[in-house]
Parts: C-alpha cells; sequence; structure tokens
C-alpha cells in the first residue's frame, strides 16, 4: 500500500511517501524549485517521491493532508471576530489564499498530482501529524510526546502518550498561547526574519545575558507550574496587526524593534538570552509534568519548537527523561511524514514494532533524492570544468581529508539528500575545527552570513565523548552539549571581562570552529552503518590529525536552500571562497575550474559589511 503525506501552503511544503509503513522517500519542494520555504503545493516533491518508489500518482492508495483547513479557518474567523474591527486589513490580506487554494485542498491536490490521482484523500490534525512524525519513526515501543510550534488549527502545544501502533494526545494549550509565537516575538524584535531567524536568535543568546526573564515572566506571561501559561496578548499583535509586537512591548523593552540589517547591539543579545532562557525554563517545567503524568522513561519531540537544539539539551542532561527522540525534520515539512503514519497507524490499525538493529524508522533521514557519479560528471564538464576520479574510496576519503587538514573548505554532495533543515554529511560544507579562522572564513566568505553564528561538528559516534560531555547519540544535530573540561582553553581575567560579540574571537578550545561562546556544541554523531562514506572521510581525518570530527555546515549560502542536483553544488561552489568540491565519487578544485558567468556578482549580491 502506498501513502503520499503532503504538508503545503504555510511554511516549508513537503511530501513523504510510505510503502507498507516503510518510508521510502521524503522532501521539501524547495529543493526543487530554489525558492526558500516554498509553501505552494509540493508537485516537484510529490514527484519525487513517485519516481522514488517506481510508481505513478493513479498508483497510489490513499492522500493524506497535514492538517484540517476548515478547522483553521474556523480560528482565523473566530480570531478576527474577536478583535474587531482591528484586524480588518491581516484579514483582508490572508483571505484571498483562503478562497483560491486553502479552502479547495481536493481540487489543489488533484492539480497538484497532475489530475491522475482519483482515490481517498484523509485530513489530519496539525499537532496529530507532529505527534505522528516524533513518535512512529522513533526507536521506542512507548514514549511520552510533545508537540509545540507557533499553532496548528487552534492547538500550540500538546503532550500525549504513543504505545504500539497508537498515539493519545492528552493535553493542549491552545492559541494565542504560543511558545513558539513568543519566541517568534522577540525573532521580530530583534531584527531577524520570523519563521526563518527563530535559530539566529538561538545562536545569538550566548553572547548576552538573561537579563529580562523577570521582565517576560511578570509581565508577557503568567507560567504554572505544569508548564501551561497565559499571555497577556496587550504586548502583542499578531492577532489582528502586520507585526509580532506592540508598542506595549517596545515601552516595556524600552525601544522600537531592531532594523533589519542594522549592527547587532549588547541589547539584542540579552534579549536573545532571555527569551532562550524563558523557553528553557517553561519547556523544563512542561516535560517534567508530562514525566510525572505519564511515568515513562522516553520522551518523542517535534513541532518547529523541537529545533531548539539548546532546550533539548538541556532535558535530556537535566532530566526528567532518560532518553529523547526529535524528529529531524520538527517543522511543516516533517508534518507530511507524520500525516501519512498517521493515517497507516493509527487510523488503518496497521501494526508497528520497535526497529531491530536500527537505531530509529527514519533512515538517518537520508530520504530525499540523489544523483550519480555520472551524472556528477556530465554536468561539470558541460560548463568546462575539471575533476579529479579515485579509484577507490579510500583513496578520496584521503584526499578530502588531506585537504581539510591543509585548511580547505571542501563542499560534499552525495548520496540521498537529507530531509529536514539540517544538512547531515550528504549537501554538507566541510572544514577543519582545529583552524582558528574557519568559523570567520565560512560565516563570510562561504555563507555570507553574521559572524556571530556557530558552526557544529560531525564526530565519530565512538569519539563523541572524547570531546563533548555527551554519551547519547546524536544522529540528526538536533542536542546541544558542552566540550569537556580538559578540552577547554582557560580564559584571561581580561577575556572575562568582555561582552557580547568581543568574545567571538577568543580561543575556547582545541577544536574552536565548533565551540560556541559559552562553550557547546551542536553535535551530529557519524555512524558508519547508516553513512559509510561520510563515517570514511572524517575517519581518514581522525587518522591523520587524531581528531574524529569535522566543521559541517548545510550546503547553501544565505537566503537560498541547501542544494539538491550537481548544478546547485557546483554553482554554489563557484560563487563562494569554497577550496573544493565532492560530487559523489570526483572532486573539482577551485583553482582548476574556468570562471563562471556572475560569480563575482552574486559574491557581491550577499557581501556582509
Amino acid at each position: 500500500m502506498h501513502i503520499l503525506g503532503v504538508s503545503a501552503f504555510y511554511h516549508d511544503s513537503a511530501a513523504a511517501l510510505l510503502r507498507d509503513g516503510e518510508i521510502i522517500a521524503a522532501a521539501q519542494e524547495e529543493r526543487f524549485t530554489r525558492i526558500k520555504h516554498d509553501s505552494d503545493f509540493p508537485s516537484n516533491a510529490a514527484e519525487y517521491c513517485l519516481r522514488e518508489a517506481g510508481i505513478t500518482a493513479d498508483q497510489l492508495d490513499a492522500v493524506v493532508f497535514y492538517d484540517k483547513p476548515l478547522l483553521k479557518f474556523e480560528r482565523l474567523l473566530e480570531t478576527y471576530l474577536a478583535v474587531a474591527p482591528r484586524g480588518l486589513r491581516q484579514f483582508m490580506m490572508a483571505m484571498p489564499i483562503w478562497f483560491k487554494q486553502k479552502l479547495h485542498l481536493p481540487r489543489e491536490i488533484d492539480k497538484g498530482l497532475k489530475n491522475k490521482y482519483s482515490g481517498p484523500i484523509y485530513f489530519t490534525e496539525h499537532h496529530e501529524s507532529h505527534a505522528a512524525s516524533a513518535f512512529f519513526p522513533s526507536p521506542f515501543e512507548e514514549a511520552a510526546v510533545l508537540t509545540i510550534d507557533g499553532v496548528g488549527e487552534w492547538a500550540t502545544t500538546t503532550w500525549g502518550v504513543g504505545r504500539g501502533n497508537r498515539l493519545e494526545l492528552k493535553n493542549e494549550i491552545r492559541y494565542p498561547h504560543s511558545l513558539g509565537l513568543l519566541y517568534s516575538a522577540f525573532t521580530y524584535y530583534t531584527g531577524f526574519r520570523v519563521n526563518s531567524g527563530e535559530y539566529k536568535v538561538m545562536g545569538l543568546a550566548p553572547y548576552g545575558e538573561p537579563k529580562y526573564v523577570d521582565l517576560i515572566f511578570n509581565h508577557l506571561l503568567d507560567l504554572k507550574e505544569d508548564g501551561s501559561f497565559w499571555m497577556d496578548m496587550s504586548y502583542f499583535d499578531y492577532m489582528h496587526g502586520l507585526t509580532m509586537t506592540s508598542s506595549k512591548f517596545h515601552d516595556l523593552f524600552g525601544a522600537p524593534a531592531r532594523t533589519p540589517e542594522t549592527k547587532i547591539s549588547q541589547r539584542e543579545m540579552d534579549l536573545a538570552a532571555s527569551v532562550q532562557k524563558a523557553t528553557e525554563i517553561i519547556v523544563d517545567k512542561i516535560c517534567r509534568h508530562i514525566h510525572q503524568e505519564t511515568g515513562l522513561e522516553n520522551l518523542c519531540l517535534a513541532g518547529g519548537c523541537a529545533l531548539n537544539c539548546v532546550a533539548n539539551g538541556k532535558v535530556l542532561r537535566e532530566g526528567p527523561f532518560k532518553r529523547m527522540w526529535i524528529q529531524p525534520a520538527a517543522g511543516d515539512a516533517g508534518g507530511a511524514l507524520g500525516a501519512a503514519q498517521f493515517l497507516w497507524h493509527q487510523i488503518l490499525g496497521n501494526k508497528r514494532s520497535a526497529p531491530v538493529n536500527m537505531m530509529d524508522f527514519q533512515k538517518g533521514s537520508y530520504l530525499g533524492p540523489q544523483f550519480t557519479s555520472e551524472d556528477a560528471k556530465k554536468y561539470v564538464s558541460s560548463v568546462g570544468g575539471k575533476f579529479e576520479q579515485f579509484d577507490s574510496k579510500e583513496q578520496m576519503y584521503k584526499r578530502v581529508a588531506d585537504l581539510l587538514a591543509e585548511g580547505k573548505v571542501v563542499g560534499r554532495a552525495a548520496g540521498r539528500m537529507e530531509f529536514g533543515p539540517r544538512a547531515l554529511g550528504n549537501r554538507s560544507i566541510l572544514g577543519d575545527p582545529r583552524n582558528t579562522e574557519m568559523q570567520k572564513v565560512l560565516n563570510l566568505k562561504i555563507k555570507f552570513r553574521e559572524s556571530f553564528r556557530p558552526f557544529a561538528p560531525s564526530c565519530l559516534a565512538d569519539a563523541c565523548s572524547d570531546l563533548f560531555d555527551h554519551e547519547a547519540e546524536s544522529p540528526y544535530m538536533l542536542l546541544v552539549a558542552p566540550v569537556r573540561e580538559e578540552r577547554r582553553k582557560k580564559m584571561t581575567p581580561e577575556q572575562e571581562k568582555l561582552f557580547g560579540i568581543e568574545k567571538l574571537n577568543i580561543l575556547r578550545s582545541d577544536v574552536p570552529s565548533i565551540t560556541h561562546v559559552d562553550y557547546s556544541a551542536r553535535i551530529q554523531t557519524v555512524h558508519e552503518e547508516t553513512n559509510p562514506d561520510y563515517y570514511g572521510i572524517i575517519k581518514a581525518f581522525e587518522e591523520k590529525t587524531g581528531y574524529g570530527v569535522v566543521v559541517n555546515t548545510s550546503f547553501n549560502i544565505r537566503g537560498e536552500p541547501i542544494v539538491c542536483t550537481p548544478e546547485d553544488a557546483y554553482k554554489c561552489f563557484m560563487y563562494t571562497d569554497m577550496d573544493a568540491l565532492l560530487l559523489e565519487d570526483i572532486i573539482c578544485l577551485k583553482d582548476e575550474q574556468p570562471p563562471m558567468e556572475g560569480a563575482e556578482e552574486h559574491k557581491q549580491k550577499f557581501k556582509l559589511d
């Protein structure tokens, strides 16, 4: 039986396909259209999933959409009536897309599948999709399940229990009271883009002090011991306006919102630290309440807030749960996968058991398209590029390791593309974590982004505990852990007095490129069974340098999706100061490539001051 799950028309549209319950393929539409966070119907992603399964749309047994648009429309109407006459402009802006697309999902699904599908269409609730994506692919036979995001139909936070092939959601927090929207409000207020800049706030937080936490809890929200909360909506504008925060919010914190792209001050850093600290306190209380109510040792997470890897790491380290599993595509994209799994298990009643000899059912989240060596050679040759081939994989591993050890930046596009926002080695830019200049080079000359942004380590699973105070697996780069004490560099009294961005250039460990200013790192553990070639590269680097870890950042530049095809990868390589490009089993060196038209203009377009 083939089931296609779809998320669309809100943020990060995606498609996922199951065959008899097994995940066959999943991908976000943005990777094909090259439009960041593309929200249109995922026709390209669906076409890929069908192709990967070897079927056509008319051979599908079911299509399932990840939320219930009529319930969401009900919330929109009730919210408008509750705040009217305020919010009329926002309401009128929202109506055209509802009447054109969102209220006509069967028609849009038919059109997206080129009118070749005539079977049943199912709809799950938004947080049911998130919960299913969290529990059903996990390695647990039973677990508590927590979903937190901005808002679905009405729910913003839900918790429940998964056992076998059943999910039961037991409680929820409802709109407009939302931890996700609280974080987005501070994202807006600190000058970043809502729904894409939240991770910048998380990365900025360690540069600041959480001096506004009391203001948050004394004015913005009332937090109960069970983690539930009520927000004072007079400080927020998202129910009826076109911004996230109100003038009352601005008065409370002493200034209007930062203008995007202007200089970031210590104030923004302190605001980021404060909302991050508040988030961690709220999530901790929710988790402790769930543990008390369920008595379970395992926790599964999904929803956009589950991408807050700092909060995740604290929950795992400080309890009360012994084990955690987080959906790598935790945001709306993962809803496509969760909807398909909810239909297969919860609605159709198909059995599920915990995986045997596998970490989970997610397959490393390597669920996207791949290309062949011949595809890569054909494209590079078509633009007059040069490449080097290898006689063996071992030779390839050693060559890449040598380049990294020389301080070179290497892009890698190989194997199946990752599903979710994290690059996990197959669409990644790699560097030497020992290099004191690597963070600056990657941020300013490769990614064209803010210098404060940290980078993550990919480390061999068996080398992780040598570098970090962390014992659990973290294959999806969704947990932050401290660098081990003996790896740290002691700060001088003068350095201890520094504030904000002044902290950036201090040498903090023997792996400075992946050590954030608070001595933390967002870890990916790499397993030979899951990704043998990526493991082989890191192992070769370990044999050369003694360090079983590399810098890993997503293969894209600011404002663009992660690369998908050889063409995407080669252009990104030529448009930046990357030194080498590994496409499957061929490697291109920058100084051997002919100039690419438009490359310099592209660099200037994204250049930061």
